[in-house]
């Protein structure tokens, strides 16, 4: 197992997945550690679907490329590279972001992380409750040698996704984790350094690093 810090400083988005069988008993530890997470009153409303089955993949795969043909396709073509990433690099990511929409669902094994809500409306602190989730689920995926990355997009027809999900009323996803064997190796996360991002005490005041 890799150190910790380690594993965030090389848990790449991986989106070029092998389709080769995950076994489930290593899918069962990356399940077991989203239940370790943090979570609103510890009410534990997370819900977790995981999805094998091709015909439902492909169902949702529809909206997620109807979703990158109108929305972010376009937006990565006009955008500039974020803090620590080359042109070159960002092309790169946008090649991959591309391949992964037309494979999204070829993707061995999805985790639809959920939150069962009722009839409460979302808030901004209902992530709260399910990303840290997602977030130990991504490294326990990478501690375990398993590509992955976190995707909303499928959001953005949410009715029509959840629909092909087959998710229940009261009952919503907050993220598709598409796992399985990458292609590319893990490496460096390309970030901005923190002075660009970290203030002390004053908003715009420069943090003191050590």
């Amino acid at each position: 197992m890799p150190d910790l810090f380690e594993t965030m400083q090389t848990m790449r988005a991986m989106r070029r997945l092998k389709p080769d069988p995950v076994p489930d008993e290593l899918i069962k530890k990356i399940l077991q550690a989203g239940t370790c997470a943090p979570n609103g009153g510890n009410t534990q409303r997370w819900r977790f679907l995981v999805i094998k089955d091709q015909k439902i993949k492909q169902g949702v795969q529809v909206w997620y490329k109807r979703a990158f043909d109108e929305v972010v396709g376009p937006r990565y073509l006009k955008s500039t590279p974020p803090p620590g990433v080359t042109r070159e690099q960002y092309n790169r990511q946008h090649a991959a972001v591309e391949y992964l929409t037309d494979h999204f669902h070829e993707a061995p094994v999805w985790i639809v992380a959920c939150l069962e809500e009722g009839t409460a409306v979302p808030t901004r602190g209902s992530g709260a409750s399910i990303y840290p989730a997602v977030q130990n689920m991504l490294l326990a995926a990478r501690a375990l040698g398993l590509g992955a990355t976190l995707t909303t997009r499928h959001l953005l027809y949410e009715k029509e996704a959840e629909a092909a999900l087959g998710l229940p009323p009261g009952v919503h996803s907050y993220a598709i984790l598409p796992i399985g064997y990458p292609m590319g190796k893990f490496g460096p996360v390309g970030r901005g350094p923190l002075k660009d991002i970290v203030y002390q005490d004053r908003w715009g005041s420069p943090y003191r690093e050590v």
